[in-house]
């Protein structure tokens, strides 16, 4: 309920409210300023409402008071029941846990005010799954409740635990949540053999590494605590035997080590040892953790093929030797209690197998057709012995012959050496190392000797020097080599072998004269540069070439040059001393031209204070008005020029070079007057120069040039 001092009761003033849920949740009486709820409220989804409310005149509708701020609570009840937010739980622990073991810890969430009342404090208790497990009231924690519970008699629990509010209390509130508890497997027990003697029988034809039974232990643990491993106890028939574990079905597999022989040995027995891998000292004192069991084996008697003397057999015999002469025998045996005859044949697979005969009886090979080493060294075949009594049963041998070598090749250089020698070449110098081949056996079988032949030692040219170690050196015995004496030397040597007969051969190596270095790096074998001039290189032709290039460049730059200074010399007036000459290419007009000059600003130097325009370079296209200066504006030229001069030196836009101005004004008041032709007549014919005789004697001789001339007939010719 709201209140102003102001309200004497007699409905003078008005309250209003604003701010969180006015209108919507709260509502007021504006004559009592009673507040009323107009839906219910819920603390977990609003807790508070913060409003402001205010006293107001109903006539002038002015604020009575200054606004006021109020927080309306929602006080808690118990409505929201206990939540496990992560139920269903899964837990496990190891079986054979002590009680009070760890197992899980749950936790329950009440939305209701933990502050107000015992809405939210929530108590734990197990509905299902005693007496094996309890909980913590307070904390949820979950610990095992009986000691010893072994996985192997059960491994799964399903824990129903409850959650309940007001402490418990009756009236509360209430939630549950399943927890899955799995036992897992410790290796508490060893493996046993179900029985004590297993007996195998096993064919005495079983090949060698074989599995010829299995024997299992049982272990009731699981994983790597179920884990066996399997040995052979040593002591009677125990060498012949191994045994492995199958990692899949833990189960122990015999193997064969070596053959079996019924007529030998009939039965062999031994012992086997199970044990785990993976032991838990905690159960040591349950016992030893393994087992042992007997294995009895029985030999089975079978029809065996026959047996060879040997595993494999090696012949020899030399290339060329006559068709039909025994190399060797086979010799194979029945070990069976009723000895059967053998017979021998080929096994074929290509037609080198053809080069031999075998004698079905007796076993003999002997050559079928004559071997020849350089093109099969070595035959491998195989021989196939079969009982007569049983031709099934067959066994297989193996025959490497090797043909023995004959000399009959000499020997030969083994590649094509391309031999050099330097025109410079010092005596002794080794220009080349060969080797020698012989299709008859591998250099390594043999030695081999060179030496020159009788007619080439006798030049004093080259020499062989032999390493002995199947290998030569060609050495030069000259002081130097010209190649425009000749420039291809044939040098014949001698190879001769070490085998009976000695076979020899005479091989001819060609050697080069080339032009080298000092340092005796080759440059040039070719036979056109034989014709260079001698002491000049490739390297000092081309750069003599490049020198006469340029120097040729060099005269043409400097003729071209002297021509345009010519041409230039050719077009600059001799009468004109300006460094900066400028040329328009075209005659003046006189004093009519005013566009190249204005010579009235010399007349009238009071125009020249108004147009400063550069008149030592050539101007833009500019129209100057003629000014006819009158007399009365004479000045003094000199003192014009000196002025003109002071403002050039202090102009900074001036050039940086002298530039002398002639101006061809002769001045007023001359008694001649002007000299100039352009106001003249326009021939000579209508001019009178006969004021030239009252001008005195002086002018005597221009008055009779220019005077008028008598006509006289007489002197026409």
């Amino acid at each position: 309920k709201l209140h102003s001092d102001l309200d004497k009761g007699v409905g003078s003033v008005k309250y209003t409210l604003s701010g969180d849920g006015a209108g919507t949740v709260f509502t007021i009486d504006e004559t009592t300023g009673d507040i009323h709820a107009i839906r219910s409220l819920d603390r977990e989804e609003k807790p508070f409402y913060t409003l402001r409310a205010q006293a107001v005149d109903v006539d002038t509708k002015k604020p009575l008071e200054p606004e006021s701020e109020f927080i309306i609570k929602v006080q808690d009840i118990n409505d929201n029941e206990p939540k496990f937010l992560d139920g269903p739980y899964v837990a496990s622990v190891p079986e054979m846990s002590p009680v009070g073991a760890y197992v899980l810890q749950v936790k329950a969430t009440d939305a209701d005010d933990p502050t107000y009342g015992n809405s939210a404090r929530v108590v734990y208790s197990i509905l299902q799954g005693q007496p094996y497990f309890s909980i913590d009231p307070k904390t949820g924690v979950i610990r095992t409740a009986l000691p010893n519970m072994d996985r192997e008699v059960k491994e799964q629990y399903q824990v129903l635990i409850q959650a309940k509010d007001m402490g418990g209390q009756l009236g509360g509130l209430a939630g549950t949540t399943t927890v899955n508890i799995t036992l897992t497997d410790v290796n508490d027990n060893p493996p046993r053999f179900p029985k004590s003697i297993f007996h195998l029988k096993v064919p005495e034809t079983s090949h060698v590494g074989s599995a010829i039974g299995r024997i299992r232990a049982v272990d009731p643990d699981f994983g790597k605590n179920a884990e066996i491993e399997y040995n052979i106890v040593p002591g009677d028939g125990g060498n012949l035997f191994d045994i492995t574990t199958d990692e899949y079905t833990q189960e122990g597999v015999i193997k064969l080590k070596k053959p079996l022989d019924f007529e030998t040995k009939k039965a062999y027995t031994f012992k086997v040892e199970a044990s785990n891998l993976h032991l838990d000292h905690r159960f040591h004192s349950v016992g030893p953790f393994k087992d042992t069991a007997t294995v009895k084996i029985n030999v089975l008697d079978m029809d065996e093929p026959p047996v060879f003397s040997k595993p494999m057999y090696t012949m020899e015999v030399y290339e060329d030797t006559p068709v039909g002469t025994i190399i060797g025998a086979v010799t194979a045996q029945d070990l069976d209690a009723g000895s059967s005859s053998v017979r021998y044949f080929m096994d074929w697979k290509n037609d080198v197998d053809s080069y031999f005969t075998i004698d079905a009886t007796e076993g003999t090979i002997a050559t079928n057709e004559l071997l020849d080493r350089e093109s099969t060294a070595q035959y491998n075949f195989s021989i196939i012995a079969s009982k007569v009594s049983n031709p099934l049963l067959t066994s297989k041998v193996n025959v490497i012959i090797n043909v023995l070598d004959v000399n009959e090749f000499p020997p030969e250089i083994s590649v094509p050496y391309e031999t050099s020698v330097c025109e410079n070449a010092k005596p002794g110098q080794v220009i080349q190392t060969i080797t020698a081949a012989d299709k008859d056996l591998s250099p390594a079988g043999q030695r081999f000797s060179f030496k020159l032949s009788s007619e080439a030692s006798n030049k004093p040219n080259f020499t062989v020097h032999d390493y002995r170690n199947n290998t030569a050196g060609i050495e030069t015995r000259r002081n130097g080599y010209s190649r425009r004496q000749q420039e291809l030397y044939f040098l014949p040597i001698v190879i001769e072998d070490s085998s009976y007969p000695v076979q020899s051969s005479t091989n001819t190596l060609t050697i080069r004269v080339c032009r080298c270095d000092s340092d005796g790096t080759i440059q040039s074998c070719n036979v056109e540069a034989i014709f260079l001039p001698v002491g000049l290189s490739t390297g000092a032709l081309i750069a003599i070439l490049l020198c006469i290039v340029i120097l040729l460049v060099i005269v043409v730059l400097y003729v071209a040059l002297r021509r345009q200074k010519k041409k230039d010399t050719l077009m600059t007036s001799k009468e004109d001393i300006r460094d900066n000459v400028i040329h328009y290419d075209d005659e003046g007009g006189g004093e009519e031209d005013t566009q190249a000059f204005d010579i009235g600003a010399l007349r009238n130097p009071k125009v020249i204070e108004d147009n400063k325009i550069r008149r030592d370079i050539k101007p833009d296209t500019l129209r100057f008005t003629r000014h006819r200066p009158p007399a009365e504006d004479n000045t003094d030229i000199r003192d014009f020029i000196n002025q003109r001069l002071q403002e050039n030196d202090v102009d900074p836009s001036a050039p940086p070079y002298d530039s002398l101005a002639t101006y061809a004004y002769e001045g007023n008041g001359s008694v001649a007057e002007s000299l100039s032709s352009i106001d003249s007549l326009t021939t000579e014919a209508d001019q009178d120069y006969d004021y030239l005789s009252d001008w005195g004697p002086r002018f005597k001789i221009l008055a009779d040039m220019f005077g008028e001339e008598s006509y006289n007939p007489d002197k026409v010719t």
